[in-house]
């Protein structure tokens, strides 16, 4: 029987908090919800805080692998996890906003959304095949349940029934890959890969047709094309609350995920995946950008423009240098940042009964509110790559890993697609300062929406204004990792 040190307990501090306090608010919510609707809100919020904090003050600890080599705390992780939780918390409270307009707040949502943070922290931590596809099922589990939260609407009924079977297959193409790797290797344990990969007289030929079916699986959860399909029908057909949150931090576990299984494992292997990430980084960019303009829906067209965003994040991860990895790592980051406001800003113009997600009802924002109006404009013009915003230097540094390793030709088609792409962001600014508004109605915004709406803006530009500090905590934890 193998016994855990009380010193992996405290390595696996966050994660015990996160469950145990998830599986209080759920037995809290049951016999008390309906006495006190905002008891999960509010202890969902507190426990997203001091996880974040606690992860916060373990950045700066040694690389240690635990529980017999399944899970590794190492700065990477912490970094990672820390703004997962931060990210989490924002999406949270632009959730209250849209479930006390929709019809009342349910603690069931938040709870859901505990599970599948706490889902993205094995992921993130998973030193072996086995805890990588836990992790995942975790994550994923949560956000079908999500997706069909509104359970009178058929349309979210129908966007999550092509997202779990879409998933499924996904989630069997990567076990299959898994299976693949563990024959070849012998081991689970993606360190012991890692060595059997670089060893002389290595069986190849079945780790490459594995390494293709991981990559498949790790192209569904990134919504890389031409695995992206489930995408722009999810984000579409969930609720907006759910769509915030299946299109934030859940990219960024998709980037752990990505790290431990091609990196950290296949590393070896750099020439085979490099190729297989440039097909699926130039595609996303392309087909992510070019379907966007046609849009009329903007949650649909934040599904493409999130596609394309994937195809710079993978530019990042394919350089297979430090210098790319961090980069990936910041343009993750601060993306979950920025698209947890663009969805937000949907959730300021809705109200009961009515989701804004037109671009139509951006029309004349600025007569009616010239703050948020300004706000969307930062965002946008973030996700563009318009300098000062985070968005701009998240591309910079992208591109400049990718031309590091001579890739220019690379760099060129990505910049290309990108001014392509600037144009349905740009389009959303015209409507909402050169159009004339449909309706003179008061924007009535709660004071909890517009504090975090105004602080997310804020963030998306002081990042753009002073970015060295992520960029240089990147760049730290890739290189202790």
């Amino acid at each position: 029987m193998m016994t855990i040190p009380f010193a992996d307990f405290l390595i696996l501090a966050p994660e015990i908090f996160l469950l145990t306090m998830a599986c209080v608010i759920l037995v809290l919510e049951a016999f008390l919800g309906s006495c006190m609707p905002r008891i999960s809100y509010t202890l969902s919020q507190a426990t997203l805080l001091l996880a974040a904090l606690i992860s916060a003050s373990m950045i700066g600890d040694a690389r240690t692998v635990l529980l017999g080599g399944t899970f590794v705390h190492d700065p990477m992780a912490a970094l990672l996890k820390t703004s997962i939780f931060l990210v989490t918390i924002g999406a949270f409270a632009y959730t209250r906003s849209y479930l006390t307009a929709q019809g009342g707040l349910r603690g069931e949502y938040y709870v859901l959304g505990l599970f599948g943070v706490l889902g993205m922290l094995v992921m993130v931590s998973a030193h072996s095949l086995l805890t990588v596809y836990l992790g995942l099922e975790l994550l994923s589990l949560s956000l079908y349940a999500m997706v069909s939260f509104d359970r009178d609407s058929a349309v979210a009924s129908e966007a999550a029934m092509k997202y779990f079977v879409l998933g499924a297959l996904a989630s069997g193409m990567l076990l299959y890959g898994m299976s693949m790797i563990y024959g070849a290797t012998g081991s689970l344990d993606l360190a012991v890969i890692a060595d059997v990969v670089v060893a002389p007289g290595s069986d190849s030929l079945i780790l490459v047709f594995g390494l293709c079916f991981l990559v498949v699986g790790l192209g569904f959860k990134f919504g890389a094309v031409p695995f992206h399909m489930w995408v722009p029908d999810v984000y579409h057909g969930a609720p907006t609350a759910a769509t915030l949150f299946i299109g934030s931090a859940p990219k960024i576990a998709a980037f752990a995920m990505a790290m431990r299984l091609l990196a950290e494992s296949l590393g070896g292997l750099v020439a085979d995946w490099q190729g297989m990430l440039i097909i699926l980084a130039v595609l996303s960019l392309g087909i992510g950008n070019v379907i966007a303009i046609a849009q009329t829906n903007l949650k649909r067209m934040l599904a493409y423009s999130t596609i394309s965003h994937v195809g710079f994040l993978l530019l990042g991860i394919l350089s297979g240098t430090a210098d790319g990895y961090s980069a990936a790592m910041f343009y993750a980051i601060t993306y979950a940042l920025t698209a947890i406001g663009g969805f937000g800003v949907i959730i300021l113009l809705s109200r009961a009964g009515y989701e804004a997600d037109k671009l139509d009802d951006f029309r004349g924002l600025n007569q009616r509110s010239p703050w948020f109006a300004l706000i969307m404009l930062i965002l946008m013009f973030s996700m563009a790559g318009v300098p000062p915003t985070v968005g701009f230097y998240a591309k910079l540094s992208v591109l400049q890993a990718v031309v590091n390793v001579d890739m220019v030709w690379l760099a060129l088609v990505a910049v290309f697609f990108s001014i392509i792409g600037a144009f349905y962001y740009i389009r959303i600014v015209k409507l909402m300062y050169f159009d004339s508004p449909g309706t003179d109605a008061p924007l009535v915004v709660n004071a909890d929406l517009r504090i975090v709406l105004s602080v997310n803006g804020i963030a998306v530009l002081g990042l753009g204004l002073f970015p060295g500090s992520l960029l240089t905590l990147c760049n730290h934890v890739i290189g202790l990792g």
